[in-house]
């Protein structure tokens, strides 16, 4: 056992954005914690099923499953870690990547919203992910469908770099009608996760992987999102790690712009109404 095959074990044992574990890990390193909890180092009875999990996980065999999708899994041991993402308050144990690794060392820029915007939402994600991808930036999103969808496909029609960060094992195509489009954001960009292949997306990992969109761009903007939105937990991610976030307004009777109304009156979004709008509140918070 080594730091990355230790690193692999844990990643596919322990759910993403728990606290605690990152914490320890990031602290004493990944082969102390499994050897501390194969070990009785940790309470054996409040870690019980953590522990006989371990005990039956072999982690070349996990190594080999990432590779045979055509995948990599990145630590913070290896160079091209994206450094951004410690300043996470629970970084990612790994992540799996599929694509292009570079296009996470490039600037880049968050777009998130519904996923059943209005075609003005469309409109507006698509335009604003051409904008930025013209000045040679990446845009991430969360490969959904809606704004997602829009922003990644905005990118790739300016013929960018963009990135899906998803809440899956990377051989797992969700939604399954992105597949294609998943496909396409390989070729130049990449397809990132916490989550083992075969682990399917749960309502929670969409919220616990809404924090590795925020920590890897340098900005957030938020096109359509209702009162209650998982894209509003994406914007307060992003605050808590100071990156700029921003908002799009909509017509006030609109409710798919309630939440970018809620976060632009709270003060905890910029308004913005033009891709210079946007360039310019971000180089100002660079």
């Amino acid at each position: 056992m080594n730091e990355h095959l230790a690193r692999v074990a844990l990643l596919s044992n322990i759910e993403g954005g728990h606290t605690f574990w990152s914490a320890e890990i990031s602290t004493h390193s990944a082969l102390t914690v499994y050897n501390k909890l194969l070990n009785g180092g940790y309470d054996p009875i409040k870690y019980e099923k953590l522990i006989s999990n371990l005990r039956l996980t072999n982690a070349d065999k996990l190594l080999s499953e990432i590779d045979k999708h055509y995948a990599r899994l990145v630590t913070p041991a290896d160079e091209d870690w994206p450094e951004q993402l410690n300043d996470l308050a629970a970084p990612p144990i790994g992540l799996i990547v599929k694509g292009n690794i570079s296009a996470l060392h490039q600037p880049s820029l968050a777009i998130v919203g519904t996923r059943n915007p209005t075609s003005y939402g469309a409109r507006i994600a698509g335009d604003f992910a051409a904008g930025f991808v013209d000045r040679e930036w990446a845009i991430i999103s969360g490969g959904a469908y809606g704004i997602d969808s829009y922003a990644h496909k905005g990118a790739l029609i300016a013929e960018g770099v963009t990135v899906a960060v998803v809440a899956s094992g990377i051989d797992i195509n969700y939604p399954a009608g992105n597949a294609r489009l998943f496909a396409e954001i390989c070729e130049a960009g990449a397809m990132v996760t916490e989550f083992m292949p075969g682990h399917k997306a749960l309502p929670n990992r969409f919220l616990t992987r809404n924090r590795i969109i925020a920590a890897l761009s340098k900005a957030t903007l938020v096109v359509e999102a209702a009162f209650r939105s998982g894209s509003l937990r994406t914007a307060r991610d992003a605050a808590e790690i100071f990156r700029p976030v921003m908002a799009i307004p909509g017509p006030i009777n609109s409710p798919t712009s309630e939440g970018c109304h809620r976060l632009i009156g709270e003060r905890a979004a910029e308004i913005v109404t033009s891709v210079a709008d946007a360039v310019e509140f971000v180089g100002v918070n660079q």
